[in-house]
């Protein structure tokens, strides 16, 4: 079945989300089956969930200052106790039952299919939104399921809370300013693809591909999850005519959805640039704000529980519409 769900935008019109025109069109692309996940913060927490929910599928991750993976044990109070700013840290051996039980049960991807997946993960030394020591815990909990040697933990650079890039003109690295993106002269985009796939061409020193935005509320649930109406695609020339590429998801942070930083997710991080030259194509799914029911009012990626007690599982609301969508990027 043919699904029809994404349309060409300019992002210098973002702000003015609802005066975009409806989608009318979908690229014709060739996409590998197998895909990797990025994120920052609560997008960074997100990742490490839905490389756990579908690692059959999902080859590598890697996680910009998020803490492990159910740290918060479906409670905000335990988010803001043992997730953030604070030193506290969650239970390992309670996170690590929970998550062993989940695999078990078919909940979660089995522990086999982890095996030979390659995850990178970042944490800025100076980071005073979540704790630094958040990222050693998740590399301690990744070790569990996963050779050392094919996990990365840089955590011995002082960055504060945001994605580090090797540009000039954006935010200050050593403050934690919106949209939470910095000149930090460090190539965090390079690094990470560089880990997750290994030898890369050089970065394109100008984009020349397409952003698509993408209708999220066509696949069942996502509205109801809090999804965004407009998610958005990054396509190189080189993958726009059915050429071989390959996926890469990269979920932002809180207050860093498009409707909040415009397009500055989506055009800053340096993903784009590498995209163009490695034959990859960049999917930048959104998370709408919410102020009751739930209450989201940063419109961050659910990791504590807003969506449904399951929100960590295949069956959580926001994981599985993200699945949807990715699986019609793949399989149109």
């Amino acid at each position: 079945m043919k699904y029809v769900f994404l349309t060409s935008v300019a992002l210098a019109s973002v702000p003015a989300l609802a005066q975009l025109p409806p989608p009318s069109f979908a690229p014709e692309l060739s996409l590998a089956p197998e895909v990797t996940v990025s994120g920052v913060s609560s997008g960074g927490y997100m990742a490490a969930q839905y490389h756990l929910a579908f690692a059959e599928q999902v080859s590598g991750a890697a996680i910009i200052a998020a803490g492990p993976i159910y740290c918060a044990q479906n409670s905000l109070q335990l988010a803001f106790a043992q997730c953030l700013g604070q030193p506290a840290l969650p239970p390992a051996q309670a996170l690590l039952d929970y998550i062993t039980l989940q695999q078990q049960q078919g909940e979660l991807a089995p522990v086999s299919a982890l095996a030979n997946d390659k995850v990178w993960l970042f944490h800025g030394s100076k980071d005073q939104t979540v704790h630094p020591q958040l990222s050693v815990a998740l590399a301690q909990q990744y070790q569990q399921w996963l050779p050392a040697e094919q996990i990365a933990l840089v955590n011995d650079k002082p960055f504060a809370h945001h994605f580090p890039t090797n540009k000039s003109g954006l935010t200050d690295c050593h403050s934690s300013d919106s949209p939470f993106i910095a000149s930090c002269d460090y190539d965090a985009a390079g690094q990470l693809l560089q880990h997750l796939y290994g030898a890369l061409n050089a970065a394109a020193s100008q984009t020349s591909g397409t952003v698509h935005a993408i209708d999220q509320h066509q696949v069942k649930g996502a509205a109801k999850a809090q999804l965004a109406k407009t998610g958005y695609l990054y396509v190189p020339a080189s993958c726009s005519s059915a050429q071989p590429c390959r996926l890469h998801i990269s979920f932002h942070g809180c207050r860093q959805n498009a409707e909040m930083v415009a397009d500055a997710y989506i055009t800053q991080t340096g993903l784009n640039e590498y995209a163009d030259t490695n034959q990859l194509v960049v999917f930048y799914p959104q998370i709408t704000a919410s102020k009751l029911l739930p209450m989201n009012p940063q419109a961050c990626w659910d990791w504590w529980g807003y969506s449904g007690d399951d929100y960590m599982l295949r069956s959580g609301a926001q994981l599985s519409a993200v699945q949807q969508l990715t699986q019609r990027l793949i399989s149109p």
